[in-house]
């Protein structure tokens, strides 16, 4: 079998073309980046559907198959942007319908956690899912992925990008930001919120581009931020590791491209005896490889939708998904 998955949930417009087997044929993504700001929805979606096709051809030549040797169709279903996630939807259905085959919605957050297991060979972890539109601390139990911990305000990815637009970095400001970190040397103090198990970054964001205001070195001030943020991080998913008694750590999403949250999550599921993955750089931000992968592990467990059941669901939780390709 050989499935087709298109993303659409932000900023990224993906196709990936996955077999049964599990080998990646194919993955292929275009990138919105807004002119200032951060991503307005309508023009994200306008952009996918300008680029839809292209990287459309793109994945098919990579994946050398013909577009008829398509099995199944899968697509980000949510959670996500509205108009972007419409757009994607839109573009499944006219190639399933236009083929003849299963299509297959898929949760953007479970197929994170998917293409983690599968590259990596993790059975069953505690999971890290870091990105710019989510940050989940998530684990598997009775036939669902149960979240132990998130954000309740804005995620983590969210948090990097506006604090560097706020100071004068392009986005996405992430990886400048981790970039200027390495030369930090002083660490300068910024609030540190973890309720529970929850998250928040909103008051750290404001102080850290308050300090940048007053004048605070930026090399220091992007150390801090990212010393700050990853321990709280770290903090909840080894309550998670500890409570669940699980024996392996997965990083996903993408701001597990990050060098730093890494080295940061190894050393504690080092010092818990547990195992450490994280995909691979190109499959840790948004892509179609994980969709389409997921909907091949959907499919073969008996899951099954009509073009009436693929309306999008912008606010789709991750506890509200039944697994139905996982006992254990």
């Amino acid at each position: 079998m050989i499935c087709l998955g298109i993303e659409g949930t932000a900023h990224t417009f993906g196709i990936g073309i996955v077999n049964s087997a599990g080998k990646v044929l194919a993955n292929s993504t275009r990138t919105y980046v807004p002119e200032k700001g951060g991503i307005h929805p309508r023009e994200a979606a306008q952009f996918h559907a300008a680029h839809a096709r292209a990287v459309l051809d793109e994945a098919l030549r990579t994946a050398k198959i013909e577009i008829e040797d398509i099995d199944l169709v899968a697509f980000s279903q949510g959670p996500g942007l509205g108009p972007v996630l419409r757009t994607a939807a839109t573009a499944a259905r006219a190639l399933a319908v236009w083929l003849d085959v299963p299509i297959i919605g898929v949760n953007h957050c479970i197929a994170h956690m998917e293409i983690g297991r599968l590259t990596e060979g993790a059975r069953d972890p505690v999971a890290l899912y870091v990105s710019g539109g989510n940050t989940q601390v998530i684990a598997f139990d009775a036939g669902h992925y149960r979240i132990f911990g998130e954000t309740i305000d804005i995620p983590i990815g969210n948090c990097l990008d506006v604090f560097a637009r706020e100071i004068g970095i392009p986005h996405p400001g992430g990886p400048t930001v981790e970039k200027l970190a390495k030369d930090g040397k002083n660490y300068l103090p910024l609030p540190y919120v973890v309720k529970g198990m929850d998250l928040s970054f909103s008051g750290l964001m404001t102080e850290a581009i308050r300090r940048h205001r007053e004048g605070a070195n930026i090399n220091d001030l992007c150390f801090s931020l990212q010393e700050t943020a990853f321990a709280a991080l770290v903090e909840v998913t080894e309550r998670a590791l500890a409570h669940t008694e699980k024996k392996e750590v997965l990083l996903t999403g993408g701001v597990a491209a990050n060098g730093r949250l890494r080295e940061m999550l190894k050393l504690m599921a080092r010092e818990h005896h547990a195992k450490f993955f994280v995909p691979p750089k190109e499959l840790c931000g948004d892509q179609g490889a994980m969709i389409a992968w997921n909907g091949i592990l959907a499919y073969k467990s008996g899951f099954r939708q009509s073009i009436e059941d693929t309306k999008v669901k912008q606010r789709w939780r991750t506890d509200e998904v039944e697994v139905t390709w996982r006992r254990s």
